[in-house]
């Protein structure tokens, strides 16, 4: 009998559903929210009320899409946390509803750790190319920065993380100094590939173990223009590329050298990137570099699978419902968790 698993993903500013069959993704509908432009930032309100809007046609085309009816469903993944709680309660409180109309079982899923295992995503029978157990994956995103130690499907150990900031968060924040505009990551990433990385220099924090910390980098660089701006109020326009290229460089370096560490302590070679900021270029090339010469097997993924997206809920999901790892109607969203 087929297992067909329809995942729902509402943590932050996207509103997405997925459905997976058999563990291969029949689609993956995913409606962004342009109206936190505007603001510099996710407004956790107007974010709950876009997903109140997104959310039912969402559904309702990832199912059409997949050619499956919802009384073929096996099961409803949904994210359960962590996240903006308006956010999640708008998704969580669609998943019960609807899991309890068509009497099936409710999969709540870890946001973090399905961003793990949105490498195990398989787009066809015929794709099987995914990390070996166990394997580090070096999660990075507006909200989170760890080192994971991967061991299983439902065996994480988080082996370092911020202390402080995210990385994604330092690139937001130091986009909206330079008057970038919002979200930062495309926008520095673009110009980071037409400038000079090693044009600045800005601080590094001495962290020990796995941790990262990256407050102390968007300090430096915060006072840094201050300093450059007095002598040429159009330093920022005459410089943006090399001061993206730059900040870039610098958080790669900072990523990697603890995960550079990780992989040799524990002598794993299997390593992959995940999140939202695993869609950076200097990232990417870093992974690949560092494949070369450490002879890494590595894992990137797709562009669609790095940001916020269900198919990554509904693959949690999946396995999860092969190991009857349900849960009660009960279970309430949350907005804060490790893995």
């Amino acid at each position: 009998m087929d297992t067909i698993i329809l995942g729902i993903e509402s943590s932050c500013d996207d509103t997405s559903a997925a459905v997976i069959k058999n563990g291969v993704l029949l689609s993956n509908v995913v409606s962004s929210q342009a109206v936190h432009e505007a603001y510099g930032g996710v407004v956790p309100e107007l974010a709950s009320r876009a997903h109140q809007q997104n959310i039912v046609p969402v559904v309702h085309e990832a199912l059409k899409r997949a050619g499956v009816a919802k009384e073929q469903l096996s099961a409803v993944a949904f994210t359960r946390g962590p996240g903006l709680m308006g956010s999640l309660l708008v998704g969580v409180s669609f998943a019960k509803g609807f899991a309890r109309s068509l009497n099936i079982p409710m999969i709540d899923v870890n946001h973090l750790q399905a961003h793990v295992l949105a490498h195990f995503i398989k787009e066809s029978e015929e794709d099987n190319n995914q990390p070996k157990f166990p394997f580090l994956c070096l999660l990075v995103s507006g909200g989170n920065s760890q080192i994971i130690l991967v061991k299983a499907y439902n065996d994480m150990e988080v082996l370092g993380q911020t202390i402080d900031d995210a990385a994604g968060e330092a690139i937001d924040k130091c986009s909206k100094v330079m008057g970038l505009g919002y979200p930062g990551g495309p926008i520095i990433d673009k110009l980071a590939r037409q400038g000079n990385p090693n044009a600045f220099t800005f601080s590094k924090p001495h962290i020990p173990d796995y941790n990262y910390s990256f407050s102390g980098l968007k300090t430096s660089f915060l006072y840094s223009l201050r300093d450059w701006l007095k002598e040429d109020p159009d330093f920022i326009e005459h410089h943006k590329n090399d001061l993206a290229a730059s900040l870039e460089a610098t958080i790669v370096n900072i990523l990697m050298d603890k995960l550079r560490k990780a992989a040799k302590n524990l002598k794993i070679n299997e390593v992959a990137v995940a999140g939202g900021v695993s869609a950076n270029n200097g990232l990417r090339n870093s992974f690949r570099e560092h494949a070369g010469k450490y002879g890494w097997n590595i894992y990137i993924p797709k562009f669609s699978f790095t940001t916020d997206n269900a198919a990554m809920i509904a693959i949690t999901g999946y396995y999860k419902y092969l190991d009857n790892d349900f849960c009660t109607i009960d279970k309430p969203a949350y907005s804060r968790v490790t893995i």
